[in-house]
């Protein structure tokens, strides 16, 4: 059953804001078609929101072509250009990764296919393909920008993060404050009793607590 005007409606706003390109009635309609929309119920919800001024159009000759409209975006400041900028170097980066590794998954199955038997090589081809068929997906995914980590799962890690630097953080804290009571009325020279006991300080190990600490405060610039 086909939806209801003001539904059918909703559906091709939906759509048109969703492509924010330019779109004739047909492009519309052969993407709606999953919708159950006939070409005819397409044409006229595209007149009927262009005369509500919910989306704009221009005519050429004898088609229009129709488009969302521009003012409700939010055009992106320079700070935002350069964020994105360098989530699509990141992308990149990702997908030179993903060809390299779908290149050795290829070296791979041709190194089996010379020596193993027919059964295992056909066990091992089919392994193999499943797993390129997975990395061109993630690849059709990293090239039309879909993030690939949910906010639900982001927010997770990054709760699980805080907390291990928050205990951390605690650990320092406790440590130092038993140390400091050790060594305090102790004759021998701090710095001896800690290289006799092995004791190592983070710094000892060039690791910098602050340096974890500012990637939660640099992913949150980041959104």
């Amino acid at each position: 059953m086909a939806p209801k005007a003001d539904n059918t409606e909703g559906i091709v706003l939906n759509f048109v804001n969703e492509q924010n390109r330019p779109l004739n009635v047909q492009n519309a309609a052969d993407a709606l078609q999953k919708f159950n929309l006939k070409k005819a119920a397409v044409q006229k919800a595209l007149d009927n929101l262009c005369d509500s001024g919910k989306i704009s159009f221009k005519e050429y000759g004898k088609q229009k072509i129709y488009l969302a409209r521009q003012d409700q975006f939010d055009i992106p400041d320079t700070e935002e250009l350069n964020r994105m900028k360098e989530e699509n170097a990141n992308l990149q980066e990702k997908l030179n990764e993903q060809k390299k590794a779908i290149s050795e998954v290829e070296a791979e199955m041709k190194s089996l296919q010379s020596n193993l038997t027919m059964e295992e090589i056909h066990a091992k081809e089919s392994k193999l393909r499943k797993e390129v068929d997975e990395m061109e997906k993630k690849l059709i995914k990293l090239r039309e920008g879909v993030t690939l980590v949910s906010p639900e799962e982001r927010k997770a890690i990054e709760g699980l993060y805080s907390e291990s630097l928050n205990q951390w953080r605690r650990r320092k804290r406790m440590f130092r404050d038993v140390w400091d009571a050790i060594t305090e009325n102790s004759p021998k020279n701090p710095k001896e009793f800690k290289e006799e006991l092995g004791v190592e300080y983070d710094e000892d190990v060039g690791v910098n607590f602050q340096s974890f600490a500012d990637l939660i405060q640099h992913g949150k610039k980041r959104r």
